[in-house]
């Protein structure tokens, strides 16, 4: 995915049962924590319209 400008760690997997719900609520934690620790993805932002 960096070929399209998307950073390591933005897109991650994890195989969680559906019998896991623990499971499931620390992977999410953990990935929106590690999202949020690389900030915003600055290459897809729209830059804002120049008014003339």
């Amino acid at each position: 995915m960096e070929h399209m400008g998307i950073e390591p760690g933005r897109i991650q997997f994890s195989w969680v049962s559906s019998a896991e719900s623990t499971k499931f609520v620390k992977v999410v934690n953990e990935v929106t924590e590690s999202i949020k620790a690389l900030g915003p993805l600055k290459h897809f932002v729209k830059a804002k319209a120049k008014v003339v």
